[in-house]
């Protein structure tokens, strides 16, 4: 079977901007892939990964140079001869997608996953001032946030929770340290989050820089972001994490998304499924996946100042599937 294989860059403005210890945006460059074979057309999205190196324009001459290149494409094909990234996630989860059509069939029974329920999402915090994030968290909890995730930054991080908590006191809590901590008590830093109910602490240390939590005794499960990329990282980083967070650009598409989770399971790890700021369409497969999950963060879209016409209802913190996005 023929396939006509493209892909075009998309660029997507920010609500605001969107601040993390890394830097801020205030917009998003997407990769839109579609896969044709003559009478169904597979459509996907993926974020390039920018602290990779990644760029859209690139992931897109990728995809393209791939599929000239390959006359047999599909998904075994990609995991074997292509790299991980957003590349090959566009084009993993564009198969995924032109199947599902073919056989008329949802996305989740043609994955063997769980059957879709609505879903609580974390919605993002970014990095500020204390006093700046407790406003944003109290206009957050005002709107029906229940699950709020907080960027830091290795400074200041007790005042920003602390803040945080003032302004949501109801509120769930999950932290981001985006890799800050490397020289901090990790097990001391946990403990003062602990007092405020923080249930998850995102990649603590620098990605390679595991054997800093070596001993570590965290009150508070530690979870593996920018240090789990594909299944392969899962066993490594059982000994110092306790919750892996799965991001379909990182893993290279749906494929290995549901391997990594597997791999989870097996090794007693919790799962968390992120994403890249992205459109609806970009959390179309992750949101199958996510119904594997004990933390979902899932709010790409609603941190963009306009979604796709066909997007996710996002409603009281709840994320809830639309007629195609099951």
């Amino acid at each position: 079977m023929t396939l006509t294989v493209s892909a075009t860059v998309e660029r997507w403005p920010v609500a605001g901007y969107f601040i993390i210890s890394r830097g801020a945006k205030g917009h998003v460059d997407v990769v839109r892939c579609e896969i044709s074979d003559g009478v169904h057309i597979g459509t996907a999205e993926a974020t390039p990964i920018y602290y990779e190196g990644e760029s859209a324009e690139q992931c897109a001459q990728e995809i393209i140079e791939f599929a000239a290149e390959n006359s047999e494409l599909d998904r075994a094909t990609l995991l074997q001869h292509m790299p991980r990234g957003a590349a090959r996630n566009a084009l993993d989860c564009a198969l995924w997608d032109l199947e599902s059509r073919q056989k008329n069939i949802s996305l989740w029974r043609l994955a063997s996953l769980p059957e879709p329920m609505p879903l609580i999402s974390a919605f993002t915090i970014s990095l500020g001032k204390p006093e700046i994030m407790e406003a944003q968290a109290r206009q957050a909890a005002f709107t029906g946030q229940r699950l709020l995730k907080l960027k830091l930054s290795g400074e200041d991080d007790h005042e920003r929770v602390a803040a945080v908590h003032r302004g949501a006191p109801d509120a769930r809590l999950i932290v981001d340290a985006n890799e800050s901590w490397n020289d901090l008590d990790i097990a001391a830093e946990a403990a003062l989050l602990a007092q405020y109910s923080v249930e998850l602490i995102e990649q603590p240390v620098s990605a390679g820089k595991e054997h800093l939590l070596s001993g570590v005794r965290s009150p508070v499960p530690l979870c593996a972001d920018e240090s789990c990329h594909t299944s392969a990282d899962v066993e490594r980083l059982a000994p110092y994490y306790d919750v892996i967070n799965i991001k379909l650009d990182k893993a290279g598409g749906l494929t290995e998304a549901i391997a990594m989770a597997h791999a989870a399971q097996a090794m007693g790890l919790k799962i968390m499924v992120g994403c890249m700021l992205s459109t609806s369409l970009g959390i179309r497969p992750a949101f199958a996946l996510a119904q594997l999950a004990h933390w979902v963060d899932l709010d790409g879209p609603q941190l963009l100042a306009k979604d796709r016409a066909d997007a996710f209802q996002f409603e009281f913190g709840r994320i809830l599937p639309g007629d195609r996005l099951d």
